[in-house]
């Protein structure tokens, strides 16, 4: 069994609990590693240790320890930072949906549209940055969709291609202000 590079909780790490209606229900450990990056742990429900050690190059590797041992970990899987963001996207599209629907249960007047990019639009070929539709219109682009993928938390270097589906969050005034960025300027 390879040993892991791995700072428990209290020396130098940070924890963050995610809360879902006022409780815990999941606790994520990140600690600094000196020269090689960052670490986040998550604990599972049934107690298990998995963890993402983020190297300064980009690479990933998805860690899981040693039910008897949480310093040794058991499983190491190196990815490449296109691997990693696959399975960003595979495992965080749907909690985007999710938090979305949330979003709109706990929050009144925030509302989701779907704008597309149409032939002809302004924004084909150009930057969500070039649209500067957060300044201009307080609504957020939070996804979008091309080739029924989903590209969640878009950057602002993302590049609008026709047919792209772009998801906005914000008031009713917002997204309509958005989809007429989209389509005119």
């Amino acid at each position: 069994m390879r040993r892991h590079p791995r700072l428990r909780a209290g020396t130098d790490g940070i924890t963050s609990h995610i809360e879902h209606g006022g409780h815990t229900i999941v606790d994520v450990e990140r600690t600094a590693l000196p020269g090689i990056g960052l670490q986040h742990v998550l604990t599972t429900e049934r107690g298990r240790q998995i963890g993402v050690i983020s190297h300064r190059s980009g690479r990933r590797d998805i860690v899981v320890y040693d039910r008897e041992d949480p310093d040794s970990c058991a499983v190491t899987l190196p990815l490449t930072a296109e691997e990693a963001n696959a399975i960003a996207e595979l495992l965080g599209t749907g909690r985007v949906v999710e938090r979305l629907a949330e979003l709109h249960r706990q929050v009144e007047g925030l509302v989701t549209e779907q704008l597309p990019i149409a032939p002809g639009s302004p924004f084909a070929g150009r930057t969500l940055g070039d649209t500067q539709a957060r300044t201009r219109t307080g609504a957020s682009i939070v996804a979008v969709v091309r080739d029924r993928q989903v590209i969640a938390s878009p950057r602002p270097d993302f590049v609008f291609a026709v047919g792209d589906i772009v998801v906005a969050v914000g008031t009713g005034e917002g997204t309509a202000a958005v989809a007429r960025i989209l389509s005119s300027g």
